[in-house]
């Protein structure tokens, strides 16, 4: 018996271009690349205004200055200011390490090209005079300017823990030792007629105020600042008449009893 084959049927081959997923492919190339390009290099989208606020210390023009360096991207000959690529990050970092009057700084993105700068500086709260200069720290211990006219107001610190080299923008205090300075000093505007005249920080534990009258002062800064102005307070009220203050050499509040002594 004869076997008969079917016919082999030759398949023409499709041409790509007339295959669905071809165009699809395409079209979702040119969005991509259009994209692309709408985002990194067209001008719509370019930074056009840097509205800074939040700043007195630090000019205005320093830290755009600053900015504008950051926000311009290079891409091999082409550059883009797009608000999109902007590195705020890096302006944020370099902001701060340049002006360590500057606490904070914060960007928003206002589209299609505006970018917001919000700035916060530092606050002084006591000075740090180690010699002839004297500097400005804040409420979390940082050094952070220079300053020619110093104010009564504030603490003045001649010594922390024997630190001779700092630099600008470093913290040289801690904050809860800062704290117990400012609060002995607030608290004995308040109850006493003692003018002070500096705090010197020995150590972690032992903090010397020095009065103009030439006496000084020992605290313990492991222990609670308002009981131990209360025991001088005492003290210089009942024990120290104040036409003898000028033969004293001390109080240490430091232990559970009181000791004085006399030059």
């Amino acid at each position: 018996m004869r076997r008969y084959r079917k016919p082999h049927k030759i398949r023409r081959k499709t041409s790509i271009f007339k295959k669905k997923f071809f165009w699809i492919f395409i079209l979702v190339l040119i969005f991509f690349f259009g994209s692309v390009y709408l985002v990194s290099f067209a001008s719509f989208f370019n930074i056009k205004e840097i509205k800074i606020s939040g700043n007195k210390k630090v000019s205005t023009n320093d830290i755009s200055e600053l900015i504008n360096q950051e926000i311009i991207r290079n891409f091999w000959k082409f550059s883009s200011k797009s608000i999109f690529l902007a590195n705020v990050g890096k302006a944020k970092d370099d902001l701060l390490k340049k002006f360590p009057q500057i606490e904070d700084i914060n960007f928003k993105r206002k589209l299609p090209g505006s970018l917001i700068v919000e700035a916060k500086e530092r606050t002084i709260v006591a000075i740090f005079c180690p010699d002839s200069d004297c500097f400005s720290i804040d409420k979390g211990g940082v050094i952070f300017e220079k300053i020619d006219v110093i104010s009564s107001e504030f603490p003045k610190i001649t010594n922390i823990q024997g630190k001779t080299k700092f630099y600008l923008g470093e913290k040289i205090i801690d904050e809860m030792i800062l704290s117990f300075i400012i609060d002995v000093k607030n608290k004995l505007a308040t109850t006493s007629k003692i003018a002070i005249q500096e705090f010197d920080l020995i150590s972690d534990q032992k903090l010397i105020l020095k009065a103009k009258e030439g006496w000084e002062v020992y605290f313990n800064l492991t222990e609670d600042s308002d009981w131990q102005v209360e025991k001088l307070v005492i003290v210089l009220e009942k024990e120290i008449l104040p036409e003898k203050r000028k033969d004293l050499e001390y109080i240490d509040l430091r232990f559970t009893r009181v000791y004085f002594k006399y030059r």
